[in-house]
This record gives structure tokens, sequence and C-alpha cells, in this order.
């Protein structure tokens, strides 16, 4: 008995990566857009606080992310551009752009859960409060913003890692316009008919030969 092995139709494999792809350029632009303005909006909170020993007691200290680290406010919005720019550039151009957004991701990452314990800013607030170059912040408190900066660069991470997976699916922009921003050149109409008026005015609206022997 002969066995015969079903061969998937070319249109069903191509209606599978369009989905395929429809899907994670979707998910993908989420997860970029909110990874982004996650990071953004957690380098902006307070991450630590403690006090300074003053002549007049404990002084209070706080520190924003801001404070503490640039790194992932400024990888976020790289990411941001990154992943705006993959619709721009084809081929390895795009891979090379979806690399650059994943790395952004992993950056912000790191930046932000080393931040998440660090001392040096509120150190430095300390000094300046006493007046003691050698002074060191007391009773030194973390929130969980670092770690909140840290899940936005995870979803950065995870928009970087589609694009490289599923990127050649993805649409590009449109090629309608060449790089001096004017349109191409339309292809010729067919000559119009000298015996229909009507076609006469409309070629010579668009700047034709009604004659079809050269430019109006």
């Amino acid at each position: 008995m002969e066995y015969v092995t079903a061969v998937p139709h070319p249109r069903t494999e191509a209606a599978a990566s369009a989905r395929a792809g429809r899907r994670s350029l979707a998910l993908a632009l989420l997860c970029g857009a909110l990874g982004a303005a996650v990071a953004l909006l957690a380098t902006r909170q307070q991450w630590s606080e403690g006090t300074a020993t003053v002549a007049g007691g404990a002084f209070p200290l706080t520190a924003k992310g801001s404070d503490v680290t640039g790194v992932p406010a400024a990888l976020a919005i790289v990411g941001l551009a990154a992943l705006v720019a993959v619709f721009a550039v084809r081929r390895a151009g795009r891979l090379v752009v979806a690399g650059l957004l994943a790395l952004c991701g992993a950056g912000t990452i790191a930046a932000a859960l080393s931040g998440a314990s660090d001392s040096s800013a509120l150190d430095q607030k300390a000094a300046q409060a006493s007046g003691d170059t050698s002074a060191t912040v007391d009773a030194l408190t973390h929130t969980a913003w670092p770690y909140a900066a840290a899940v936005g660069g995870a979803l950065i991470l995870l928009a970087g890692l589609l694009a490289l997976r599923y990127g050649r699916l993805w649409p590009a922009m449109s090629g309608r316009y060449e790089r001096g921003g004017a349109p191409r050149a339309r292809r010729t109409a067919a000559s119009a008919d000298p015996d229909r008026p009507e076609d006469l005015w409309k070629a010579l609206d668009r700047g034709e030969d009604p004659t079809g022997t050269g430019p109006a």
C-alpha cells in the first residue's frame, strides 16, 4: 500500500507567514513603545533615599533615577528611534537596526539593575549638604523604580528579538518618493483621442501632449 504525503499548499504557507508577520509586528510595536515609556517614566521617579549628618541633625536626601544614571533614559530614546527605523530599511539594514534595538533593551536592563544598589548620587548630595567631601549617606534605602526601568528594558529587548526573527516579514516604508523627495515620474498615459475633446483637455491638465509627440 502506498502512502501519499500531504504537501502544504503555497498559498497556505504564504497566509501563515503573513499572519505571523502581522502578529509579531503588532507585538513588537506594543512592547517597544510600552518599554520605552516605562523606562523613561521610571527614571523620573525616586530611586533611593537616605539622610546626611549635618549640624542640625539628620538631613533627608532623595535621588531620582536621572540623578543615579542617565543610561536607561538615553537607551530608551535610542531604542524607540530604532523601532521606527526598522521600517525605513530593508534586508541587512533591518537586521542591523533590529540588533541595535535589542542591544538598547539589554543595556537598559543592565544600567537599571546596576543603579538599584547605587549610592554615589546620595553620597554626593550628603557631601554637599554637610560640607564634608568625605561624608556619605546614612540609612540608605531603595525603591522599586529601578526594577520597573529594567522591566521596560526587557520589553524593548523583546521587541528587538521579534524584529530579528520576524522583521523580514514586516512591510517597509513606501518607495513612492525618491531621495530628493520628488515623486517618481508616472508612466506616460496613452495618447488622447483627437475625436474626443474631453480627452484633449484632460491630457493638457496633466501636462501631457495630447498628440503624444512631446511634452505639453
